[in-house]
Formats: C-alpha cells, structure tokens, sequence
C-alpha cells in the first residue's frame, strides 16, 4: 500500500474514532485514504481549534485526541494547542503535512522547521523520512503519549511519502510493528519503602492536608483517592486542574487553593504540618512566594514525573511513579497496619471554624440589578445534570465557574490551566460533546476569548454538536483590567472593548443565539438551551462589573 494509506491504518490499528482537521497541501493524500475509514473527521474553521476541539475529547475520555493538519502556517497555527497540552499534561497525537524531503531546507511553498519550532511544546516529535517507518512512529507516538506523564506529540509526514504517485510513498504493511524507542522507560511501580515512609509521616501528622493535582485525574485514580481520604479522614483540595477529582459536596473536601482558591483551602495549606501532594507540582499560581509557602509543612510528593519532585519544593518522601498505584499502595498499607493514632481534632474543629466564618459567598443578586456572573454559573449549575462536562476559557470566569460550580463527579471540568490559552472554551467544549455526545456539555467564555476562536461555530452547527455555550459579557478584559488596576495604581489602558452582538455572530454561524439583558427571560432562557438539539449561544450582558474574582491572592513570583 501507499504512506497515506498506512498512515490511516496505523490510526486505526490505534483505535481512532474522531479526528479533528483542516485539509491542505502537503497532508491532502492522506484525506483520500480517510474516505474509506471508519475514522470520523471533524472538520474544522481553524488549526488552533482542531487542537483544542483534540484536548477537549481527551479531557473527556482519558484517551488520546488526533489533529491532523497540514505544512507550514497550519502547522503553527497548531503550536498553541500543543502547548496548551504539554503544560496541563493531555495526551495529544498532532498529524502535520510537509513539503517533500528533497524540498526540505530550500523554503518551498509552506514549508517550515516543524519539528524545531515544536520541539519545546511536545513530549517528543518525529520527521519521518520513509514510508515504511509511518505504522512504527504512530504507534510510538501513541505509546509516548499515554504512558508515563501523558502529553503531546507530533508526527511530521513529507508529501512525497504519502503521495500514491510517487515511488517513495511505496511501502509494505505488517501488522506486528516494533517498537523502538530506547532510553524511554517511564516509572509505573512505586518503591514500597517510600510508601512505607510517606505513611509513618502521615500517622504522626496533627495537621495534614491532601494536595490534590491535575496528575490523580490524569492517573485515574479519583476512586482511590475517595478511599485514601475516608480512610485516614484527611481533608482534600482540589487545584484547578484537579477540580472533580474529589466530590464537592464531601465532608472532607475543602475546594480550591492558591491565588482564586478560597479561604479555607488556602489558609489549611498555610497551616498544615503535612501536604501529601498527589500529581501536582506547586504552581507559582497555588504557592505564591516560596519562601512563605506553607512553612512548617513536611512534604510527601508523588508524581510519575521525576523532574517534578524537588523541582520547587522538596519532598521528606518523595514517590516516583503512577499516582494511582501510590495511592492504592497507601490504602493497602493504612488498612492493614492502621492509619495511627494522632490527635486531629482541633484541626478539624479549626478547618470547620474557618469554613463557617469565609465562606465562599458573593453579595446576593437583587431584581433590577445587573446580573452577577456568580448567581448566572448557580442557575445554570442548578438547572443541568450534576454529570454535566463544564468547559471554560480563561479569565474571570473561569475561576467563577470553578468556585461556584459544584463538581461531584470525575472528568467534568476542562480548562486551560497552565498555558492560560483565551478563547480554549468554543472547541474544547466542542471536542468533549463529539466524544460523549450522550452528555450534557457547557461552555463559560469571556467575551475577549468568545471572539478568538468563535468561528468554531460554524463547525458545531455543520455537524449539529449540542452544546450550550455562556458569554459572560462584561465589555471588555475584566480580569486584565483588574491586574491592571492592582499593579498601577487604579490606572488602567485598552482593557474596555466595542464588542459586537455575540448572539447575532451566533446566529450568523447556524447556531441558535440569545441576549440576555437583565433577570427577565433568564430562566426560560436556560431551560429552551437544555431542550435544544443543537447548539446555543447566551450571550448574558449587563454583568456587574464591580464583582472581582473572590478571595484574590495576589501573585508574587519567587524571586
């Protein structure tokens, strides 16, 4: 058979249902085998967007999202989306067309250093240079992809490899396809003295605190964890990439910490003799300045990347290995030998003060007031399934769906959180309902990020995607504005915007758009979007724009 044959083969030995893409030049034969795949395409108005709509599906599912992509200026118009996904750890396989080899290095027509521009952006690449080598490097990028810590990696393909008229795209295929990837061996089993060592540490802690990261959901491990919490009745919080892992509505469960947490996770963190940190990596965004960061606090880090322990903090025990198996190793240990018999209880009665005296609370909403974002997220949050997918861009809504959303159920909040990528919301949310498209999924957008990459839309109504996507329009960049007026003084510059009527650039698109103005119509307004088969826009105006983000930390870099 021909590379671009191979090429689709490969994806489907791989178990590819949906694949996100944009067509063109250097990647087009390999769109003539696809015709005859089981492989779904999506295709979409962007290449920013076919790696977000990816990183959406792979939220969701815990498997690994596919775009595909052609040369040149589509090919960094993907860098972001890859970089999204190296940062918050999502595993991503990226499929870029290139000019042919004997084009490389002369500056033919949409050619570009792929391989070198995204070397920093993905856990590895790959320039193939012969066809017969395609079924072993996607099946590599595969396994890259989902073992040790996941993340992105890229395959650049050279036209004339996957042309069917040129000779070189000739190539044989096999079915038992070898591996060969030496020198990557990453950590699963975890050292049973380290458990043994974390758990002396954790019977002798008055005041510990499970600090939960974005790597226990990556793991699987949010059933352990539940088990790991209720059997030593350690508190938990969430990070923003974390936020599910553990049951809100739980006794133990104190919520977000860090610059937008609330007060009680923050101030258990400071106040804790011990922080068994599962998958997370102290963020600048949760420590603040280091040298103040929780300072009487002994460290039990465990993460299946060995560059992140010690890399900002350093651990009494460190575990280096699958989130999941330490976890069920400490629940082994705790239920046979016991979870020790250290005084908890004025640190309880301590936590349970400060949850009764700071709450997470805004000023109540009153008729003939603008609409406060917190009260449209509770609405909303009330009227939907308690399983819904919530996708989020990044700004001040983003941390307002993450405070006033309650999330009791794994794998239901997606978001941009390292990178912080504007206008991640519209194809996130998009990728997550093709994958489950039996879920309700909602989107929060600010309007800056709506306008970045809503030509997504179009997209979601050609394939009739469901989903429900909120604009919280405060005209402008609140959340700049806010640092702005922090940093300097109350002085602020080009932070207000003209925005255009969002539900009307809805409604452009084929997508159902509605304005709201103000409490009337709100309600029916929700309830008509959940019934809905296809897409809808709430474009929510007149929010009030004195709320800032609850409980702000100010951010102060280490140094």
């Amino acid at each position: 058979m021909d590379g671009g044959q191979a090429l689709i083969r490969a994806l489907e030995a791989e178990g590819v249902d949906v694949l996100f893409g944009l067509p063109g030049g250097a990647i087009l034969p390999v769109y003539d085998p696809l015709i005859d795949s089981s492989i779904r395409h999506v295709l979409v108005r962007h290449e920013q967007g076919a790696g977000h709509m990816a990183s959406g599906y792979a939220h969701a599912t815990g498997r690994p999202g596919v775009a595909m992509v052609t040369s040149g200026p589509a090919a960094t118009n993907i860098v972001t989306a890859l970089c999204d996904a190296h940062m918050d750890s999502v595993p991503l396989v990226c499929i870029t067309g290139q000019v042919p080899l004997a084009a490389i290095g002369t500056d033919a027509f949409q050619e570009c250093d792929t391989t070198g521009i995204t070397m920093s952006v993905t856990k590895h690449n790959f320039l193939v240079a012969e066809a017969q080598d395609i079924p072993r490097a996607i099946k590599e990028a595969f396994h890259i992809a989902t073992t040790g810590r996941p993340g992105p990696v890229l395959v650049d393909i050279p036209k004339d490899i996957v042309d069917p008229a040129n000779p070189r795209s000739a190539m044989e295929w096999t079915d038992d396809v070898e591996m060969d990837l030496p020198g990557y061996r990453p950590a699963t089993d975890v050292d049973a003295a380290a458990v043994a060592a974390a758990a002396e540490l954790i019977r002798a802690a008055e005041r510990p605190i499970l600090y939960v990261g974005g790597g226990i959901l990556k793991a699987r491990a949010a059933e352990a964890l539940r088990q790991l919490a209720e059997l030593t009745g350690i508190h938990v919080v969430t990070t923003l990439m974390a936020r599910g892992a553990f049951p809100d509505s739980h006794e133990l469960c104190l919520g977000m910490p860090g610059m937008h947490g609330n007060f009680t996770a923050v101030t258990a963190m400071q106040e804790s003799d011990l922080l068994i940190t599962l998958g997370a990596r102290f963020d600048d965004r949760v420590t603040g300045r280091l040298d103040g960061f929780a300072p009487d606090a002994k460290i039990v880090h465990v993460d299946i990347d060995g560059a992140e322990l010690g890399k900002v903090r350093r651990p009494d025990v460190a575990i280096h290995g699958d989130c999941r198996l330490a976890v069920e190793a400490l629940v082994a240990e705790f239920t046979a030998n016991g979870t020790g018999d250290a005084d908890r209880g004025a640190w309880r009665s301590r936590i349970s003060g400060w949850q009764e005296r700071f709450p997470l609370a805004y000023e109540a909403w009153q008729p003939g007031q603008a609409l406060k974002p917190q009260y449209v997220i509770e609405r909303l949050r009330d009227l939907n399934p308690d399983d819904t997918i919530v996708a989020s861009g990044v700004g001040q809504h983003q941390m307002w769906a993450s405070q006033y959303w309650t999330f009791d159920h794994p794998y239901t909040w997606i978001n941009s959180g390292g990178l912080g990528t504007m206008g991640y919301a519209i194809p996130a949310a998009i990728g997550a309902k093709v994958a489950c498209p039996e879920r309700q999924v909602v989107a929060f957008c600010g309007d800056g990020g709506f306008q970045m990459t809503a030509c997504e839309l179009a997209t979601a109504a050609e394939y009739g995607i469901g989903a429900i996507f909120v604009v919280v329009n405060d005209g402008g960049l609140l959340a700049i504005r806010g640092s702005q007026e922090t940093a300097f003084d109350g002085r602020t510059i080009d932070t207000d915007m003209q925005v255009p009527h969002l539900a009307d650039m809805a409604r452009a698109m084929g997508v159902r758009g509605v304005r709201i103005e103000g409490e009337e119509g709100f309600a029916d307004a929700f309830a008509e979007a959940l019934q809905h088969d296809g897409s809808t826009v709430i474009e929510v105006m007149m929010v009030d724009r004195r709320d800032e983000i609850i409980s702000r930390v100010p951010w102060i870099h280490p140094d």
